[in-house]
């Protein structure tokens, strides 16, 4: 980045534009992106896929075929592992903001001259797990899911 960047006082144009639901559909296109798009697949056959393809910086499409397990191995690469978000908090929904959420609800309430209600909520307890044979009230002991390779001890 040039150093002469760090000197320019930028004039950042920042407005609303339409509503909540139009920026829902603008950043869609971007979060909800797979690897792969369906139009990108030229043909499935035989246990190969082919797939157009740019090289980095080129604007020539080309062809790729690949064996089935080859092509979804590449695939799932792209695949966020459990616990990971594809979009993280930023500004005072970053868990390291300065800024509290209390404060942010009151500037709303002061900006739009009303107050934020919050809806009462009571969660009703879980039922206990029952055997569907006997009736006998069950124990959760652990899960075991289908990326781990060993399951969950419940420590409580």
């Amino acid at each position: 980045m040039p150093a002469e960047v760090w000197s320019i006082d930028w004039n950042v144009n920042v407005q609303a534009v339409g509503n909540a639901e139009n920026t829902i559909k603008y950043l869609s296109r971007y979060v909800f992106q797979v690897a792969i798009s369906d139009y990108r697949i030229v043909k499935v056959e035989n246990g190969k896929v082919t797939f157009k393809y740019r090289k980095q910086g080129g604007s020539r499409d080309r062809c790729m075929t690949l064996e089935v397990m080859e092509f979804i191995r590449r695939f799932l690469q792209h695949v966020l592992p459990a616990g990971f978000m594809k979009v993280r908090h930023y500004g005072f929904l970053n868990p390291d903001s300065a800024v509290w959420t209390d404060q942010v609800q009151a500037l709303i309430e002061l900006y739009y001259e009303f107050e934020i209600r919050t809806p009462d909520i009571t969660a009703e307890p879980l039922k206990p797990l029952c055997c569907p044979d006997c009736g006998g009230k069950l124990k959760y002991i652990c899960s075991v899911l289908p990326f781990e390779m060993n399951p969950v001890q419940d420590t409580g």
